[in-house]
Protein backbone atom coordinates (compact mmCIF):
# COMPACT_ATOMS: atom_id res chain seq x y z
CA UNK A 1 0.00 0.00 0.00
CA UNK A 2 1.24 3.67 -0.79
CA UNK A 3 0.32 6.79 0.57
CA UNK A 4 -1.29 7.28 3.56
CA UNK A 5 1.10 7.41 6.87
CA UNK A 6 -0.19 10.75 7.65
CA UNK A 7 -3.72 10.31 6.85
CA UNK A 8 -3.17 11.67 3.04
CA UNK A 9 -2.46 15.30 4.64
CA UNK A 10 -1.17 16.25 0.87
CA UNK A 11 -4.94 16.07 0.26
CA UNK A 12 -6.31 18.70 2.47
CA UNK A 13 -7.82 21.22 0.44
CA UNK A 14 -9.83 23.24 3.01
CA UNK A 15 -9.10 24.77 6.56
CA UNK A 16 -11.93 23.14 8.87
CA UNK A 17 -9.82 19.50 7.04
CA UNK A 18 -7.39 21.10 7.88
CA UNK A 19 -7.55 22.20 11.57
CA UNK A 20 -8.55 18.57 12.09
CA UNK A 21 -6.00 17.16 11.13
CA UNK A 22 -3.46 18.91 13.81
CA UNK A 23 -2.16 15.45 15.14
CA UNK A 24 -1.52 14.74 11.61
CA UNK A 25 0.50 18.18 10.93
CA UNK A 26 2.70 17.48 14.15
CA UNK A 27 3.63 14.24 12.98
CA UNK A 28 4.64 15.79 9.77
CA UNK A 29 6.61 18.35 11.41
CA UNK A 30 8.43 15.52 13.24
CA UNK A 31 9.10 13.17 10.43
CA UNK A 32 10.35 15.90 8.29
CA UNK A 33 12.57 17.22 10.96
CA UNK A 34 13.68 13.79 12.26
CA UNK A 35 15.45 13.65 8.43
CA UNK A 36 16.97 16.70 8.87
CA UNK A 37 14.65 18.94 7.17
CA UNK A 38 14.12 20.90 10.86
CA UNK A 39 15.22 24.56 8.76
CA UNK A 40 13.05 24.81 6.42
CA UNK A 41 10.02 22.07 5.06
CA UNK A 42 9.39 20.86 9.16
CA UNK A 43 10.13 24.52 10.58
CA UNK A 44 7.02 26.08 8.13
CA UNK A 45 5.08 22.97 9.18
CA UNK A 46 5.08 23.61 12.46
CA UNK A 47 4.49 27.68 12.00
CA UNK A 48 1.37 26.49 9.82
CA UNK A 49 -0.14 24.48 13.08
CA UNK A 50 0.58 27.23 15.73
CA UNK A 51 -1.28 29.99 13.30
CA UNK A 52 -3.98 27.40 13.07
CA UNK A 53 -3.97 27.15 16.54
CA UNK A 54 -3.70 30.89 17.14
CA UNK A 55 -6.52 31.26 14.47
CA UNK A 56 -8.71 29.08 16.60
CA UNK A 57 -7.96 30.64 19.93
CA UNK A 58 -9.22 33.99 18.53
CA UNK A 59 -11.93 33.03 16.19
CA UNK A 60 -13.39 31.55 19.60
CA UNK A 61 -13.31 34.34 21.65
CA UNK A 62 -14.87 36.56 18.43
CA UNK A 63 -17.85 34.04 18.34
CA UNK A 64 -18.46 33.88 21.87
CA UNK A 65 -18.50 37.97 21.20
CA UNK A 66 -21.17 38.17 18.34
CA UNK A 67 -23.00 34.90 19.15
CA UNK A 68 -25.99 36.47 20.93
CA UNK A 69 -25.51 40.02 18.10
CA UNK A 70 -26.24 36.84 15.61
CA UNK A 71 -28.58 35.14 17.40
CA UNK A 72 -30.71 38.69 17.68
CA UNK A 73 -30.69 39.92 14.02
CA UNK A 74 -31.33 36.23 12.76
CA UNK A 75 -34.11 36.20 15.38
CA UNK A 76 -35.50 39.71 14.30
CA UNK A 77 -34.86 38.79 10.04
CA UNK A 78 -37.07 35.67 11.02
CA UNK A 79 -39.41 38.06 12.74
CA UNK A 80 -39.49 36.13 15.99
CA UNK A 81 -38.18 39.38 17.97
CA UNK A 82 -38.35 43.24 17.45
CA UNK A 83 -35.79 45.53 16.06
CA UNK A 84 -35.84 46.96 19.75
CA UNK A 85 -34.70 43.60 20.58
CA UNK A 86 -31.64 43.08 18.75
CA UNK A 87 -30.57 46.63 19.41
CA UNK A 88 -30.76 45.46 22.96
CA UNK A 89 -28.32 42.85 22.02
CA UNK A 90 -26.40 45.00 20.17
CA UNK A 91 -25.96 47.63 22.78
CA UNK A 92 -24.62 44.55 25.34
CA UNK A 93 -22.19 43.54 22.61
CA UNK A 94 -20.87 46.92 22.66
CA UNK A 95 -20.62 46.95 26.65
CA UNK A 96 -22.89 50.07 26.80
CA UNK A 97 -24.90 50.25 29.60
CA UNK A 98 -28.35 49.18 30.05
CA UNK A 99 -31.20 51.98 29.54
CA UNK A 100 -32.94 52.33 32.71
CA UNK A 101 -36.63 52.71 32.96
CA UNK A 102 -38.47 55.94 33.56
CA UNK A 103 -40.18 56.41 37.06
Amino acid sequence: MSGGSFNYLCHTWDLPELVAKQGDLEDMAQALAALGYAKDAARETEELLVILRQWEVQAGVRLDRLREVWKAMEWWRSCDWSEDRFKEALAEYRGEPKEQPHA
